[in-house]
């Protein structure tokens, strides 16, 4: 007997989830792009690469200290709703970046494309949160990790190959057809799909800005999450914030070995994204997080031994493995915090990653100027596993 599908039966979320990928991969795309664009913009606006990284900042700060404000918004409203509204908002605010007249011009430019792109990554896995079943989670936020790093490795690289082909201009103007692309096939499911509606069968059931806070951080499960996110961030960004300096000074490898290497980065959390649901089931969560970083202190401490050069790609490479495993552990908790207010809950996750990640790279300057980068290598390679040890255990308390 051939059994058919109810006629009552919500859509799959499947695509829905893909276009949220596409655009992350949009919004991702566009945050290290002006790195290998300074000497370009400087050049255009008669000014030095120094000055012309304002534009740099501007983004950064926009892009992580609205993550503070958008959970109660997208609880409110509608996650999807607002991510869409935001893809459009990042379309033009972007394609303003390309028309930009004077270096004042971009950094206000580049400081409101951060504030909208900001919204799209956050309330996307809030998203997933509420259509997916807390078992099927972690396999499916991995997978729309995979928009998010093709995004990092894509601007990246069209900060440089494109900037050189077309000018600085013409990236921007690349990155907002992105955007807009996005937006397009956003506003298609928002009309195909009900479950993408406000009201659709979501979680949205914001009580207010106030409460929805209070939710989250009067909640002692939320506050481990959020902890152990920033630990992660703090040390695991502070310390591979300069791999590549020290591989410059130790061995003197050209800045094209280099980003190289480092880019080996995004091909481990590929790898990790391509095999997740394999590694869950294998391992499980508790396993996942405390595998992963206990990967990552072995890499650290591969970096740190400084034996050859060669070893470098290698361990960049697992740390991205490692570090996928764990963050995408931490990630699918951060999701179900508190399911009463799931995008406030995960914007502050989301805020603690930037908090945690300005901190760490801050710290580990002061050190890496006077001490190279052995220490922050040897105390990221013990303090990542010691927390995911903590973290797990609390994960098995929770049950």
């Amino acid at each position: 007997m051939i059994e058919h599908p109810s006629p009552h039966a919500p859509p799959s979320p499947t695509r829905s989830i893909v276009l949220l990928a596409v655009a992350g991969f949009a919004s991702q795309a566009q945050v290290r792009v002006t790195d290998s664009l300074l000497p370009q913009i400087a050049s255009d606006f008669s000014t030095t690469v120094g000055a012309a990284a304002m534009v740099v900042t501007a983004y950064a700060i926009a892009h992580g200290s609205v993550q503070l404000l958008i959970g109660p918004i997208g609880d409110r409203y509608g996650k999807y709703l607002t991510v869409m509204t935001m893809c459009l908002a990042s379309t033009i605010m972007v394609m303003l970046c390309g028309l930009a007249n004077s270096l004042t011009e971009l950094a206000i430019a580049r400081l409101l494309a951060g504030a909208c792109a900001g919204w799209v990554i956050p309330l996307s896995m809030a998203y997933i949160g509420d259509v997916t079943p807390y078992d099927r989670r972690q396999p499916v936020l991995g997978r729309y990790l995979t928009g998010q790093i093709t995004g990092q490795l894509f601007g990246q690289a069209a900060g440089g190959v494109l900037g050189d082909m077309f000018g600085w201009r013409n990236v921007f103007f690349v990155l907002g057809a992105m955007f807009a692309l996005a937006t397009a096939g956003l506003i298609y499911e928002l009309i195909a799909n009900p479950r993408t509606r406000p009201g659709g069968g979501m979680a949205e059931r914001s009580r207010g800005f106030v409460a929805d806070y209070k939710a989250v951080l009067l909640n002692p499960w939320a506050r481990i999450v959020i902890f152990a996110v920033f630990i992660e961030s703090a040390f695991g960004w502070g310390a591979f914030a300069y791999i590549g300096a020290d591989l410059q000074l130790r061995f003197g490898l050209s800045l094209t070995a280099v980003g190289l290497i480092v880019g080996c980065f995004a091909l481990g959390g590929l790898v990790y994204t391509a095999t997740v649901q394999q590694l869950v089931n294998r391992f499980g969560q508790r396993g996942l997080a405390v595998g992963g970083a206990l990967i990552c202190g072995l890499c650290y401490f591969a970096l740190a031994s400084g034996l050859a050069w060669w070893i470098a790609p290698v361990a960049v490479g697992l740390y991205g493995l490692g570090f996928y495993a764990l963050h995408n552990t931490l990630q699918t908790c951060g999701t179900q915090m508190t399911p009463e207010a799931r995008a406030t809950g995960f914007a502050l996750f989301s805020s603690s990653i930037y908090v945690g990640q300005t901190v760490g790279v801050s710290i580990s300057a002061f050190v890496f100027d006077r001490a190279g980068a052995v220490p922050l290598l040897l105390v990221a390679g013990l303090a990542l596993p010691a927390m995911a040890i903590w973290f797990a255990r609390a994960l098995k308390e929770r049950g």
